[in-house]
């Protein structure tokens, strides 16, 4: 007789959106710097320049959080990721050369800002839930830096980015 399968707990949930959220973030370091490149605003792409540097100290804290759970760090393929930078690409490729392509690529980037917002904020409390407190301080450092990043372009559209798109 087969056994039955293993009922999928809350530290399988964590571990599992963990390996998503880190595929997302190594999937977005790679595609910061192609909005970057395409920025034609300054500020702009000292932006997307500045969150790439950010990025890379958010693996490294997740793959300290895998390391606190006892897990090697791994992604698992993010749908939801996928299909933000695919459409960050589609502007990219669409909008090239035009004035709305700096509100596009920043639109693009809050797409992305509030889905790692929503992620973050979902395996703090699991974390919490878990009595994981070591992962709970090094996710909580970076939801802060996702707020303060999706902050600052929300800014740059209000005072640079949406005008020049409107002005041309």
């Amino acid at each position: 007789m087969a056994k039955a399968k293993e009922p999928k707990m809350l530290d399988d949930l964590f571990h599992d959106t963990l390996k998503d959220i880190y595929y997302a973030e190594k999937k977005i370091l790679s595609t910061l710097p192609k909005m970057a490149k395409a920025a034609q605003d300054k500020q702009l792409r000292a932006a997307f320049e500045k969150h790439h540097r950010e990025t890379e100290g958010q693996i490294e804290r997740l793959e300290q959080v895998f390391e606190d759970i006892g897990k090697k760090p791994q992604g698992k393929t993010c749908a939801a990721i996928v299909g933000i930078t695919e459409e960050g690409a589609e502007i990219m490729s669409e909008y090239k050369g035009s004035p709305a392509l700096d509100a596009g690529l920043l639109a693009a980037a809050q797409a992305v800002e509030h889905y790692e917002i929503a992620r973050y904020g979902t395996l703090i409390a699991w974390a919490e839930e878990l009595g994981h407190s070591g992962a709970v301080r090094l996710l909580k450092q970076t939801l802060a830096e996702e707020e303060k990043t999706d902050e600052a372009l929300t800014q740059l559209a209000k005072t640079a980015v949406n005008q020049e798109a409107q002005a041309a």
